[in-house]
């Protein structure tokens, strides 16, 4: 197994410690599930895992590029779909697809565009400002970007939040597609079951540290 990225770190809040020593490892094709309780670290790691956040101390890899010194570098491997849409309500979709792409360096063409709002099912709103669009809708835009920056790393936080039934069938679809590609995904969430579907590790954040579960134990673990 190739190594893609990984994170060993700690982080503090001023004088409240959030994480203690959090190690994390992610192979080639790997499916990383991270639960835990409300104010447990989840999204705080995600952030950093993304570079949009510093640890206090400790190390992030990815792709062999240090996620700490060289951000910027680390950053042209990875795509971060979080709670907020990162989109410009006054850009259409495809708009605001362009834009998001051309930030990492390539444009995307036309039909390339429409063939992946075609996939994730908002091939209809194309030319509709993005303000228009629900917040389903909008989180169904950010993974268009996604299927066209082609990540190494891709990084969910609460992936499943906003979409219907059928957008939640599209996100896991995409995510084994990700991963079929030889994509690393780490997610968060507090859907088990549909997190079971695509997951082939988990972990739990208690108590300001990691503690791995099979993923056939979701269902009955205490957290």
């Amino acid at each position: 197994m190739v190594s893609l990225c990984g994170i060993k770190i700690s982080h503090t809040y001023r004088f409240f410690k959030a994480l203690k020593e959090v190690s994390l490892e992610l192979q080639k094709g790997e499916c990383y599930a991270l639960f835990g309780p409300n104010g447990a670290g989840k999204t705080t790691l995600m952030k950093i895992f993304a570079t949009l956040l510093q640890p206090t101390s400790g190390t992030v890899t990815i792709m062999g590029r240090d996620g700490v010194q060289d951000r910027e570098e680390a950053r042209r491997f990875l795509f971060f779909i979080g709670h907020g849409s990162f989109l410009y309500d006054d850009l259409t979709a495809i708009e605001n697809i362009e834009f998001a792409i051309g930030l990492r360096g390539w444009l995307p063409t036309l039909g390339e565009i429409k063939m992946a709002l075609d996939r994730v099912g908002i091939g209809p709103y194309a030319s509709q400002k993005s303000r228009t669009l629900s917040t389903g809708m909008q989180k169904r835009l950010a993974l268009a970007k996604a299927i066209l920056a082609e990540p190494n790393l891709l990084l969910l936080d609460e992936p499943y939040a906003s979409l219907d039934e059928k957008g939640i069938a599209i996100m896991n679809e995409l995510i084994c597609d990700f991963l079929k590609k030889g994509a690393s995904v780490l997610l968060s969430s507090h859907d088990r079951a549909k997190t079971a579907e695509v997951a082939t590790h988990a972990g739990i954040l208690h108590n300001k540290g990691l503690r791995e579960i099979p993923v056939t134990e979701l269902a009955h673990a205490l957290f």
